[in-house]
C-alpha cells in the first residue's frame, strides 16, 4: 500500500491508542492517570495478574515491562488481531473517518505479481517436503537423524529435499500449470545462456523454506549433502520476494514468541535456530548465511529491544560478534541494544543442546554479556599495558569507538562503564607487608604504639573485607546485591518495585543472573531458576551481606520493604550525583584547563572514598577493629589541616 506523507500520522492522531487497546484489556484505574493519557493494565500478550502493560496516549506507544512487547496502534492490531499492515491501516482509517488513498496502479500490479510468486513458492515448499519422504530423500533423512532432529521438528520447519536431477521441480511446476517464467522469477529455476530449457536452481540438497514476517514463503536455504558439493549452503537468488540482507530466518514465529515473553536469540544458522526452538527457545532466528546487515539489525530490534546474540565459540564466531559490534554501535539507543552469549570453543547451539540436553543453553542465555563488555574485550585481550604510551593508545581507541554512539546520555554511560574497567586495569597492585607479624592484641587503641609510631599493618581479615578494600563503585554494587537478595527472599514485593528493578543495570555476573530471574513475568509466583538460586546462595554467603538484616535474617516483609525503599533511594541519589558531575565535566571540557578538570575528577573520587570508609559497623563482623582503631589514633595525632 502506497500512502501519502502524513496519512499515518493523521490516523494515529485521530484514534487514541488507549481506545484501540482498551477493547482488549481492563485498565487498572488505581494506577492509571487518564487525564494525562497514562494507562496501565495486565498485558494482553502474556498471562499475568499485575498491571505491567503501559499505554502512553500522548506518544501513541505501548510497552509491556514483563514481555517487552512494544509498538503503536498499527503494531497492536497486527500483534493482537493478526492483521496485516494494510488491514490495520484500513481499520484505523475507518475508525478515524478518513478514506483510504487511491492505490497506485503500478504499485498494485507489483503487489499482485508478488502474490503470484508467493503462490509458486508454496508449490515448491510442498514439492520438496514430499520428496524428503521418498527413497531419494534418504541422504537428507540420514543427515537429520545424525543431527538428532526428530520428524515432528522437521515437519514444523517444513524441511524438504531437492532431487539431484536437473529438472524435477521445473517439470512438477509445469504439470501444475505454472509458467516457466514464474519459476525463474521466483528463483526456483535458472535459464541457461545457450538457449536450453530452464533447470532447477537447487539439486541434491536439504531444503529450508524461508518465510517473511507475514508467513509467506519467499525463498530457500539449501545445504549440500554430497561430499565435496560446493557451496555448503546456497540461498535463493535476489527476487521481487526475497532480499537476503533484509529478512531473518524464523522471523514470524520468533516475533510471536517474543510477544509472549520469550527471549529473542540471534543464532548463526538454520540448524541452530531449529535446535534452539526444539529445546524451548522459541524466539530464535538467524541471518541468511552472511554477516548481519543494518536492515536485519533494525528488523531484530522490532522484535525485541535487547536480543541476545549467540555465536559459535570459535575464532570465526568471535570475529562475527566483533563485526556486529562495529555495526551496532552507531545504532544503539536508550533501551535498544544487544547482549552476547559466546558459546564454548568449537561448539554451536546445536552441538551444545545435543550434548547437554534442552536445558544446556539456559545458563549461557542468563549470563549474556552487554555489548560494552565485547568492546572492552576486543581492545584489551592479549595485550599488556605497562607503559604510558600503550595506555594512552587504549584510551584513544576506546574514545573513538564510544564517539560513534549517537545518543549523548547513552554515550556518557558507555564512557563511565569503560572508565571503570580502565581504572581497574590500570590501578597499581599494592605489595603486601613484608615478613610475618604477630596478631595485635584486642583491646582498642591503647594496645598499640603511641603517637609518632606507625600503626601495625591490618590483619588479613581486614584486607579481605569488601568494605575496606573495595574498588570505586563497590558501594552501589553492595546496595545492588542487598536489593536483589532481598527481593529474591521477598518475591511479593516485586510488583511494588517493578519500575525500580527494571532500571537496575547490574554488571556483576551473579547480580545479572538474579536480575534476569526477577524480571520474569512469573517471578512473584514461581521458584528461582537453578542458576539464579545458586547466585542467591553465593550472595547470602558473603560476610558483608550476612550483616544486612533482610538478607541474614529474612522474614520481616515490612523491614524488607523499608530497606528496599532506602536502598533504591540511595542508588538513585548516587546516580544523580554522578550524572551531575559527568555533565559538569562535559560542560567544562574545552573551557577549563587540565588542572581544573583533574581537580574535579579528584573531588569526585574523594567523595566516593569517603562514602566507603570503613569507620562503623558496616565494616562487618570480620573486620579487625583494633587495626582500624590504630589508624584512627595515628590520624588524630598527625598534623592539623590548614584552615581555609
Amino acid at each position: 500500500m502506497s500512502l501519502p506523507p502524513g496519512f499515518l500520522e493523521e490516523v494515529r492522531a485521530r484514534v487514541p491508542l488507549s481506545r484501540v487497546v482498551g477493547r482488549r484489556v481492563t485498565w487498572d484505574l488505581r494506577r492509571s492517570n487518564q487525564a494525562k493519557g497514562d494507562f496501565w493494565a495486565p498485558c494482553p500478550f502474556h498471562e499475568e495478574r499485575t498491571a505491567s502493560f503501559h499505554v502512553d496516549d500522548r506518544k501513541g506507544v505501548y510497552y509491556c515491562f514483563g514481555c517487552q512487547a512494544k509498538g503503536d496502534a498499527i503494531g497492536f492490531l497486527r500483534a493482537a488481531e493478526g492483521m496485516e499492515f494494510h488491514e490495520a491501516v484500513a481499520a484505523l482509517a475507518a475508525e478515524a473517518g478518513l478514506p483510504l488513498p487511491a492505490r497506485d496502479p503500478e504499485a498494485a500490479a507489483r503487489a499482485a505479481r508478488r502474490t503470484t510468486l508467493a503462490e509458486v513458492m508454496e508449490e515448491a515448499v510442498r514439492f520438496y517436503r514430499l520428496r524428503l519422504a521418498t527413497g531419494e530423500g534418504g541422504a537428507a533423512r540420514d543427515y537429520l537423524d545424525r543431527r538428532g532432529m526428530a520428524p515432528p521438528l522437521r515437519d514444523r520447519f517444513e524441511l524438504g529435499h531437492a532431487p539431484a536431477g536437473g529438472r524435477a521441480l521445473v517439470e512438477a511446476l509445469a504439470a501444475r500449470g505454472i509458467a516457466l517464467d514464474l519459476a525463474v522469477e521466483a528463483g526456483l529455476a535458472r535459464r541457461p545462456d545457450d538457449g536450453r530449457p530452464p533447470y532447477d536452481q537447487f539439486r541434491g540438497r536439504l531444503m529450508f523454506p524461508i518465510r517473511d514476517g507475514r508467513g509467506r514463503a519467499i525463498g530457500f536455504g539449501a545445504r549440500a549433502l554430497a561430499p565435496g558439493q560446493e557451496p555448503k549452503y546456497l540461498n535463493s537468488p535476489e527476487t521481487p520476494l526475497f532480499e537476503k540482507g533484509r529478512t531473518l530466518y524464523n522471523l514470524g514465529p520468533a516475533r510471536a514468541a517474543a510477544a509472549k515473553g520469550a527471549a529473542v536469540i540471534l543464532a548463526e544458522g538454520y540448524m541452530d535456530v531449529i535446535a534452539l526452538a526444539g529445546a524451548g527457545h522459541e524466539g530464535a532466528l538467524a541471518p541468511l548465511g552472511t554477516a548481519v546487515t543494518a536492515d536485519q539489525l533494525a528488523l531484530l530490534w522490532e522484535v525485541a529491544a535487547e536480543p541476545v546474540v549467540a555465536l559459535d565459540g570459535d575464532a570465526a564466531g568471535l570475529r562475527a560478534a566483533r563485526r556486529l559490534v562495529d555495526l551496532a554501535l552507531p545504532l544503539v539507543a536508550p533501551g535498544q541494544g544487544l547482549r552476547f552469549a559466546l558459546l564454548p570453543p568449537g561448539m554451536d547451539p546445536d552441538d551444545l543442546i545435543r550434548s547437554g540436553g534442552p536445558a544446556a543453553f539456559r545458563p549461557l542465555l542468563e549470563a549474556a554479556e552487554p555489548m560494552v563488555a565485547l568492546v572492552w574485550q576486543r581492545e584489551t585481550e592479549g595485550q599488556v599495558f605497562d607503559s604510558p604510551e600503550r595506555r594512552a593508545a587504549l584510551v584513544r581507541r576506546l574514545a573513538a569507538l564510544v564517539a560513534q554512539v549517537r545518543d549523548p546520555e547513552l554515550r556518557r554511560h558507555y564512557e563511565a562503564a569503560l572508565r571503570e574497567r580502565r581504572e581497574a586495569l590500570f590501578r597499581p597492585v599494592r605489595p603486601a607487608a613484608p615478613g610475618p607479624r604477630a596478631r595485635p592484641p584486642r583491646g582498642g587503641a591503647a594496645a598499640f604504639a603511641g603517637p609518632g609510631q606507625p600503626p601495625p599493618p591490618p590483619a588479613p581479615e581486614t584486607l579481605r573485607s569488601s568494605l575496606v578494600a573495595a574498588p570505586e563503585g563497590a558501594g552501589e554494587r553492595r546496595r545492588e546485591a542487598v536489593i536483589l537478595a532481598t527481593l529474591a527472599l521477598h518475591p511479593a514485593l516485586l510488583v511494588r518495585f517493578a519500575e525500580a528493578i527494571e532500571a537496575l543495570a547490574p554488571a556483576e555476573p551473579d547480580h545479572r543472573l538474579l536480575h534476569l530471574a526477577l524480571l520474569r513475568p512469573e517471578a512473584a509466583s514461581s521458584p528461582l531458576p537453578p542458576a539464579a538460586a545458586a547466585a542467591l546462595a553465593r550472595l547470602r554467603a558473603r560476610a558483608d551481606l550476612r550483616i544486612a538484616p533482610t538478607v541474614g535474617r529474612p522474614g520481616d516483609a515490612g523491614l524488607a520493604a523499608a530497606c528496599l525503599e532506602e536502598e533504591f533511594g540511595k542508588i538513585a541519589a548516587d546516580r544523580g550525583q554522578a550524572a551531575e558531575i559527568a555533565h559538569a565535566e562535559e560542560d567544562l571540557r574545552g573551557l577549563a584547563d587540565e588542572g581544573t578538570t583533574w581537580r574535579l575528577s579528584e573531588a569526585a573520587r574523594a567523595r566516593e572514598r569517603s562514602r566507603r570508609a570503613p569507620l562503623g559497623p558496616a565494616a562487618g563482623e570480620d573486620a579487625d577493629r583494633a587495626t582500624l582503631a590504630a589508624r584512627l589514633a595515628a590520624l588524630s595525632a598527625g598534623p592539623a589541616l590548614p584552615e581555609d
